[in-house]
């Protein structure tokens, strides 16, 4: 494993603990859940960045500013990038909600 691979999965570690730590204060580190805490976070921001695409694509569907093959070709494109997710929320054992991360103060990321 080169460094930057370690590195990218001791961030990895970190925050995937993060979101674990019990009401005690003490954070869970365990190496054998890190592939699974970073395909969460990646799939969250994807899950994000579709969500923000598809407001923007019906904003310009709203907006008449899209053509009938290009409306076809963006609900083609997010059908497929849909079923691409449930194929990796499967291949992780997540379910949608465990893509909603808890941000703290912040509140909910979506």
């Amino acid at each position: 494993m080169t460094e930057d691979d370690q590195s990218a999965t001791k961030m990895a570690e970190r925050m995937m603990d993060f979101e674990d730590r019990s009401s005690a204060g003490r954070v869970n580190t365990n190496k054998a859940n890190a592939d699974q805490g970073l395909a969460k976070l990646v799939l969250s921001l994807v899950e994000l960045l579709r969500r923000v695409m598809e407001h923007e694509a019906l904003r310009r569907i709203d907006g008449g500013t899209l053509t009938e093959g290009e409306i076809e070709e963006m609900g083609e494109t997010f059908l497929k990038l849909d079923n691409k997710m449930v194929e990796m929320r499967e291949i992780f054992g997540l379910k949608v909600e465990d893509l909603n991360l808890d941000l703290g103060p912040l509140g909910n990321l979506m």
